[in-house]
């Protein structure tokens, strides 16, 4: 092996990195809804929480991004630490996959068959159609689609880079003896979890050992230990992931490293005795690529089935190594380990944004419905919940903008740009709550009350101000279009008794049956109400045109207040109806 076999080595090795790294994240973006499908079914069920493990590591080619995610999903709370340890136990047989696919770069025949299952027949065939679907086709599921196939072109060119770079060393006797060595099983293991610890991959460190396995010089003995060593390497991503997070999460990447140790320990131990008294045939042979793969996957097997039962001890070990103490475990908002699986993060934020509506609206409307009745307590209760908005504001926001930066599918990336637009008009809406407060507070401390009429239209008012909230509120966390097109009706409404209210209160105070102290308290009070209806005409009309992504909203409310549309008329008959003053 000379200075130019060492240089195709490297390239090699480099090609290979690449291409799993990019066929992994095409595949990652590409499956982003049937991740997020994956998610809503996270069970309690050992077999199920297995399976779901097993589909998403299958799909990403990485259990180390998997159990990542597991890490991040246990540090939002959005998944329990028990539920997290069959997934692991799952994304453990999922890696096997990737050394399946890697094991057809060995294959070898005369047939025509067995020519074109050969990755160097059908690769130049699938970088072609890679780059033709990436460079020229527009739909972004279809440049996806090129881009896995790339990955795949890419990732397979290097493996047979890296097979014929060490095809040399099968001459050179100081790598036998080095094989030799690993032997030991001691030192294999060590040597596996070292490499996979620095390239941070246990798919991409049995590659490596496949392409290596070409030389002929590798024995079933050398490879059984370094295989087993490699899933311990694995396990420091999810380690390093883990620093900051919260007590479980950290328990999460624990029971990764324990289930891992344990099984290589167990399954060391039973091999090695069984070898000794009965003394396996095939263990000084040399072992190929597809050899490389069986091993891995029924080590991840035996591994699983031998340990699956064992899941609440697994536990048990995470918490004796980090004790639970008095403080209460916190969960974090958004989890910016989250961000490595975009339409996982999404998802998220969805949820995180729909918790923030609903406490902006349970706000709002305390405040509206206590108006008469203040009391401290419900001030504090008000500006307690518009201080946990703001607190959402802040998280959302920054981690939105991050999100927005991320390579995404065209459906998660309108996702992000609505929920960005939408936030700030759920926080507005809670400021306004404090300000109707704070109108309720000035009114105690002044002793002053509205007459019988400017009480009835204030109530009309506040009544429909109610509607319009749980119609956005309902248009936003189910995505009820039906109640997003019945908001802006409402909205005319609302303008329509926030000026008719100034017209009367103006009659009166001619009449000198209001005083203009009253009268400022009175137009503060209709003002916020009638912007609390604006920022739902804005939520309703965010839903509407980024579902409709062809609709202008612009030209729709011009239609619609120019009377063109004859389902809005009738909605907004209605409501003048309900919520008359006269």
């Amino acid at each position: 092996m000379d200075l130019f076999d060492v240089l195709s080595l490297i390239g090699g090795l480099a090609l290979f990195l690449f291409g799993m790294n990019l066929m992994g994240s095409a595949l990652e973006k590409k499956a982003g809804g049937q991740l997020k499908t994956l998610l809503e079914k996270m069970t309690n069920n050992p077999i199920k929480g297995l399976l779901l493990g097993l589909g998403v590591t299958a799909v990403i080619q990485s259990s180390s991004a998997t159990t990542v995610m597991l890490v991040g999903f246990v540090n939002s709370g959005i998944m329990t630490l028990h539920q997290a340890i069959y997934t692991i136990m799952g994304a453990n047989i999922g890696t096997t996959v990737t050394a399946w696919l890697l094991s057809l770069t060995q294959i070898s025949g005369s047939s025509l068959f067995l020519k074109l299952l050969k990755p160097s027949s059908f690769t130049p065939v699938l970088a072609l159609i890679g780059i033709i679907m990436y460079m020229f086709l527009k739909n972004d599921k279809k440049k996806d689609t090129g881009m896995i196939l790339l990955g795949f072109a890419v990732l397979m060119t290097g493996m047979d880079s890296m097979s014929a770079a060490v095809a040399g060393l099968k001459n050179v006797p100081a790598f036998t003896n080095l094989l030799t060595v690993f032997s030991n099983p001691i030192l294999g293991v060590l040597a596996g979890a070292i490499l996979t610890a620095i390239i941070q991959s246990s798919s991409a460190s049995v590659g490596i050992l496949q392409a290596l396995s070409s030389t002929g010089t590798i024995t079933y003995s050398s490879a059984l230990p370094i295989i087993m060593g490699q899933n311990i390497g694995t396990c420091v991503t999810a380690m390093i992931s883990s620093v900051g997070a919260n007590k479980n999460a950290r328990r999460t990447s624990l029971v990764h490293l324990y289930f891992n140790l344990v099984g290589t320990i167990a399954l060391l131990i039973v091999f090695y005795t069984l070898n000794t008294f009965i003394g396996f045939a095939f263990v000084n042979t040399a072992i190929d690529a597809k050899g490389i793969a069986t091993v891995h996957t029924i080590f991840n097997l035996l591994c699983t089935l031998i340990l699956l039962p064992f899941g609440r001890l697994l536990e048990k070990m995470a918490y004796i190594t980090i004790p639970d103490k008095e403080e209460k475990e916190e969960y974090q908002m958004l989890d910016e380990r989250l961000l490595a699986t975009p339409a996982v993060a999404v998802e998220r934020c969805k949820d995180t944004v729909t918790s923030m509506a609903q406490i902006s609206v349970s706000t709002i409307k305390q405040a509206l419905n206590n108006f008469d009745s203040y009391t401290a307590k419900i001030g504090e209760e008000v500006r307690a919940g518009e201080a946990k908005v703001d607190q959402y504001e802040d998280h959302l926001g920054t981690y939105l903008v991050k999100l927005s930066a991320l390579d995404m599918t065209h459906a998660d990336s309108n996702e992000t740009t609505k929920l960005l637009h939408i936030l700030g008009d759920f926080e507005r809406i809670s400021d306004h709550a404090v300000n109707v407060i704070e109108s309720a507070e000035e009114m105690k401390d002044k002793h002053s009350e509205f007459s019988g009429v400017a009480k009835h239209e204030i109530n009309s008012m506040i009544g429909a101000v109610n509607e319009i909230l749980d119609l956005a509120l309902d248009a936003f966390c189910n995505e009820n279009l039906n109640s997003a097109f019945l908001v802006e009706p409402l909205e005319q409404v609302v303008d329509y008794l926030r000026d008719t209210i100034k017209k009367n209160h103006i009659t009166r105070l001619r009449k000198n049956e209001c005083t203009i102290e009253l009268g400022f308290i009175l137009s503060d009070l209709i003002t916020n109400l009638e912007r609390v209806a604006d920022h739902c005409s804005n939520i309703a009309g965010c839903m509407l045109e980024m579902t409709h992504e062809g609709l202008d909203i612009h030209e729709y409310l011009r239609n619609v207040k120019n009377g063109e549309i004859k389902e809005f008329n009738e909605a907004y008959n209605r409501y003048m109806k309900k919520y008359s003053i006269a």
